[in-house]
């Protein structure tokens, strides 16, 4: 039988002290993936050790690849023998990011099948821009007879110039990877800017490949046949960033949040000031000014990159709930995500979704603790947030989503003073 966790947490405390963001999930999937396109060994540094990762390293063993771990965070990637038929499909059902798998294994192999991938549910998410994009590189994608699978032929890859449907940021790692791994020179118009996908471009220059363009919406790629292994850090994560400087104006607490780069959280810096916050930025280090008092921010929408990333816009979420006005919350980039409005309503929040797009909160909200659900990653994040603002004790259950991509975040968090608790039954 699975053992089942949930968080404890005592609410209503000021925080103080400092905490380190970690390794990003959203530039580690996609190098983890990436080194396959090489038979050499990769060493991949700052690694953030949560269940996403855990579970594409199990993706990648079950195919027969060398993985260790040199260190806490550094891991050591040998992929001379790869076999995609022996791929477990358990995992591969459980994280989203195994679509990654799709551009590197289609720069190696001829012939391959990848089971339908899982992750959050927070709305349709469709992977046609991944397909169209591989297609125009000569890579067929179709279903299997069962459905139950996708059967990629890739064959007749070619480099070539291409536009995506959308600024997907997968399908334009899917594409980066398929174009590092065969001669010839591949043009990615409409490609997302995010900087974890700076970061596996910076990656794959690394192996060998030629890179240029990252950072905009046109992203050239020199490919060669045989990349050689690699050795790269990975960037310190932006949105869990974002979650602790969230979570810092929420409380009122003046924690100091480490290893994070301001030139990557400008928007988000901006709308927190725009509620009555301030921060002060030394090097890498960005600590809270709270607010004394939070002003509603009449609208906060998420947008591809430099806008708000739709990652925090459940901790935003907490906070328009938080602040004394309304404040419209659009989600852009993805509907259903806002699952987790139903649970901040049972802690007496005042929201009204509009639409699977937009929800309207009603603030100042005085929260009380009470037992609620994490329905997906990020909202598991927002929810602790409203946890630890709330007067009582609030239980959240189904906080595996909570560590799929924050490492032992309970513990970081009672480093400062945050009395929360994970409980196994």
């Amino acid at each position: 039988m699975a053992v089942m966790e949930r968080f404890e947490i005592e609410g209503g405390k000021r925080l103080s002290g400092a905490i380190d963001v970690r390794g990003s999930k959203n530039a580690a999937l996609p190098i983890l993936a990436a080194t396959l396109l090489s038979t050499e060994t990769s060493v991949i540094g700052n690694v953030p050790r949560i269940e996403d990762v855990f579970r594409l390293i199990e993706i990648l063993k079950s195919m027969g690849v060398t993985v260790e771990w040199r260190d806490d965070r550094t891991v050591v990637i040998t992929p001379k023998d790869v076999d995609p038929s022996r791929m477990d499909t358990v995992p591969v059902k459980q994280i989203r990011s195994s679509i990654l798998l799709l551009g590197s294994l289609s720069a190696r192999f001829e012939r391959f099948t990848l089971a339908h991938p899982g992750g959050c549910v927070i709305g349709a998410r469709p992977i046609g821009t991944h397909f169209d994009a591989l297609k125009k590189l000569g890579v067929d994608v179709s279903v299997s007879a069962d459905g139950k699978e996708y059967v990629i032929d890739s064959s007749g890859r070619k480099s070539g110039v291409i536009a995506l449907r959308e600024m997907s940021v997968t399908a334009t790692e899917n594409a980066m990877m398929l174009a590092a791994g065969m001669p010839g020179k591949t043009t990615i118009r409409v490609a997302a800017a995010e900087p974890h996908v700076e970061d596996l471009g910076r990656f794959l220059a690394k192996m060998g490949a030629k890179v240029s363009g990252l950072g905009t919406h046109v992203i050239e790629i020199e490919g060669v046949k045989h990349l050689s292994g690699a050795e790269h850090a990975v960037i310190s994560d932006a949105n869990e960033a974002a979650t602790f400087l969230i979570l810092g104006v929420a409380t009122g607490s003046p924690i100091m949040v480490r290893n994070a780069h301001e030139e990557h959280l400008d928007i988000v810096l901006e709308k927190l000031r725009e509620f009555g916050a301030d921060f002060r930025v030394e090097g890498e280090s960005i600590t809270v000014i709270p607010a004394e008092r939070l002003v509603a921010v009449t609208k906060i929408d998420t947008r591809t990159y430099p806008g708000i990333p739709s990652d925090v816009q459940a901790p935003f979420g907490v906070l328009a709930a938080l602040a004394d006005g309304e404040t419209l919350l659009f989600d852009t980039v993805f509907e259903g995500r806002f699952n987790y409005v139903a649970e901040l309503e049972k802690m007496r929040a005042s929201a009204i979704v509009l639409n699977p797009h937009q929800v309207l909160f009603r603030g100042p909200a005085k929260l009380r603790g009470t037992a609620i659900r994490s329905f997906d990653l990020r909202a598991g994040a927002a929810l602790i947030i409203a946890a630890l603002v709330a007067e009582g004790k609030t239980v959240i259950e189904d906080i595996y989503q909570v560590d799929r991509g924050y490492e032992r975040i309970e513990e970081r968090l009672q480093a400062l003073g945050a009395d929360i608790r994970r409980i196994d039954e």
